[in-house]
C-alpha cells in the first residue's frame, strides 16, 4: 500500500495504515457476517478516521461499500495478490520473494488447486479498477514486498 501511495501520490503513512489495519479482526471475526464489520466497530470506538473505516470497508465486496479513492482501489487490488504472491514465495525452494516472478505468479494463477481460498477474480478485477495492466500490477506488488521482504519472514 505504501508503494501504491507513492506512486499514486497518496498519504504514505494513511495507506500503510489501511494496509495494515483491513484485516486486523479477521482471526477472530473470519465469518461474511462478522468480518469487517466488527474491526469497523473496534476502529471507531478507538477513533480511527472515517476515511480509515470506510476504505477497510470497501475492501470486501459483500459489503456493499463502493471503492471510490485511489487508496480504497488500491487495498483491494493488493489484498487478495498480496497472500498469493506470499504463497507463491512460500513453495519456492528457499521460500523467498526473491525467487518470485510476475510470470511464475501468473501462471499459479492458473492452478486453481494452488491456494484456493485465494479469489482470482478479484486480483483481475482490482488490477483493472486501478487502470494497470495485470502483469505489471504483479510485478509492482512483488517489488514493493520485495523491498520489505525481512518484515514479512520472506
Amino acid at each position: 500500500m505504501r508503494r501504491y501511495a507513492q506512486k499514486l501520490n497518496g498519504d504514505e503513512e494513511l495507506w500503510g495504515v489501511v494496509g495494515l489495519l483491513h484485516d486486523f479482526d479477521y482471526d477472530r471475526y473470519p465469518s461474511l457476517d462478522d468480518h469487517p464489520y466488527k474491526g469497523n466497530e473496534i476502529l471507531k470506538q478507538r477513533g480511527y478516521s472515517d476515511e480509515i473505516r470506510r476504505a477497510i470497508m470497501s475492501h470486501a465486496e459483500y459489503t456493499g461499500v463502493t471503492r471510490d479513492t485511489p487508496m480504497e482501489k488500491a487495498l483491494f487490488a493488493c489484498d487478495e495478490l498480496a497472500g498469493f504472491i506470499t504463497a507463491c514465495a512460500l513453495v519456492k525452494p528457499g521460500k523467498s520473494l526473491a525467487e518470485v516472478e510476475a510470470k511464475s505468479v501468473r501462471k499459479k494463477m492458473k492452478d486453481k488447486a494452488f491456494a484456493r481460498s485465494v479469489n482470482r477474480d478479484d486480483i483481475v478485477n482490482g488490477a483493472a479498477d486501478l487502470g494497470i495492466d495485470l502483469e505489471r500490477h504483479i510485478a509492482f506488488c512483488i517489488e514493493a514486498m520485495k523491498a520489505v521482504a525481512p518484515q514479512l519472514g520472506l
